[in-house]
């Protein structure tokens, strides 16, 4: 597997997410929503797992693409962040202010700051309102500008998306659905916004205005130093939009990379399975085909994941270990994060779990007597200067690995050596 996909497409500027300063950053977050029975008391029976613990960063005036299955997280992760959703725990720093926990009230001065272009652009607009009124309603509410300046302002945003600044005074039944998409964008950019939340911005469009949309949001990004959270199925178009990338399975983020580090060397299985369907034009032309990593059994229930790795009960290189302990997303390099006991290259990923000196386990996920888990923040956004490369992991997760390790005569958890 050492090509997964060649957008035949200029790639979006390479941005430092380690040097620039983060617009947003997103720590440990969660959201369960609650299950309820039927009838009359409608008790909670159990939770909707649909985001658990994810964190991650997004560099000033950059970008950070969110793939994965459909039903993994991605839309639910982006309504978090625009707070139209209240996180069950954890932290969202937007801009060094933490708003999390901020009140309807208390997050309307950042709604100018924060702003998202929906998924469906049918759906997202209101077919009773004209355009004119649509863009218009974002400047009037936050009093950006004079009231007699909105429609010369609505034009000029509508111009900036491509659309005749004329057809202000028409409703969206009269667009097609590229260019309701650019309405869509056109209302998320009147506020002019740090932050960017493209929920599958590309999705509903047809191939030849899919490349017009991208286009548009890269020449917005430079022109207004835009930060963007894209999330998409396609994966060529977030290669060509997105200089780091994210993969969610589950409600969890599995793999987290530069572009080129994730789609040439993916240490994840899951993504490794994810690029292996990614049709290859050059490679089809040339002959001979990719391996196809096919994933057997359905995705789990996030109502009911399963224990350990969620990705276990599909997932070819399973072990003991798998169900019993979960993988910690550990950086192996200056701009690659992994969560997997088997982390490594398709073809040569070890054979014996290379996270027991993060997490103070043996082989089995048995906890070892005398062994601590790594003093390392797991749960830190983005980047770190320093790190642990897979070679020095897996070499000291050598020693807590063999015949030295007996049961726990106890049965209270603990092995002893």
């Amino acid at each position: 597997m050492a090509s997964m996909t060649h957008p035949e497409v200029a790639p979006a500027p390479e941005t430092d997410a380690n040097s620039s300063q983060p617009v947003l950053e997103v720590t440990n977050v969660r959201k369960y929503f609650p299950v309820r029975s039927s009838g009359l008391l409608q008790r909670t029976i159990g939770q909707v797992q649909a985001v658990d613990g994810v964190s991650f960063a997004v560099p000033q005036g950059g970008s950070l693409g969110l793939v994965g299955e459909s039903g993994c997280g991605k839309s639910t992760t982006g309504r978090l962040i625009t707070r139209l959703l209240d996180p069950t725990s954890g932290s969202i720093r937007f801009d060094g202010q933490e708003i999390a926990k901020l009140s309807n009230k208390q997050m309307l001065p950042l709604r100018r700051e924060i702003q998202m272009i929906f998924q469906d652009p049918y759906s997202s607009l209101n077919p009773r309102h004209t355009v004119g009124t649509i863009v218009g309603t974002p400047l009037r509410v936050h009093k950006v500008v004079p009231d007699k300046q909105v429609l010369p302002r609505v034009k000029e945003l509508l111009e900036v998306v491509g659309l005749n600044p004329e057809h202000y005074n028409r409703y969206p039944s009269e667009f097609s659905g590229g260019q309701r998409q650019r309405i869509g964008i056109a209302r998320a950019l009147s506020l002019q916004p740090k932050l960017l939340v493209a929920d599958e911005p590309v999705s509903a469009l047809d191939v030849s205005i899919q490349a017009q949309v991208v286009n548009l949001l890269q020449d917005l990004q430079k022109e207004f130093s835009i930060a963007f959270l894209f999330i998409a199925h396609d994966l060529a178009v977030v290669r060509h939009f997105c200089p780091n990338v994210a993969v969610m399975y589950l409600g969890k983020i599995v793999e987290v990379a530069d572009r080129e580090q994730l789609y040439l060397k993916p240490h994840h299985p899951y993504t490794q399975a994810l690029l292996s369907a990614v049709p290859d034009v050059k490679q089809a032309a040339i002959g001979g085909r990719r391996e196809r990593i096919r994933l057997e059994g359905d995705v789990p229930s996030p109502v009911n994941p399963p224990s350990g790795c969620r990705f276990r009960t599909r997932c070819w290189m399973a072990q003991d270990i798998c169900a019993k302990q979960e993988p910690p997303l550990l950086q192996i390099g200056p701009s690659h994060k992994v969560a997997c006991h088997f982390a490594g290259e398709y073809g040569a990923m070890p054979t014996s779990p290379i996270s027991l000196d993060a997490l103070g386990v043996d082989q089995h996920g048995t906890p070892v007597a005398g062994e601590s888990k790594s003093a390392e923040d797991l749960n830190r956004p983005g980047f770190a200067d320093t790190w642990t490369d897979l070679a020095t992991h897996k070499q000291s997760s050598e020693r807590l690995v063999g015949d030295r390790i007996v049961d726990d005569p106890d049965g209270d958890g603990s092995a002893t050596r």
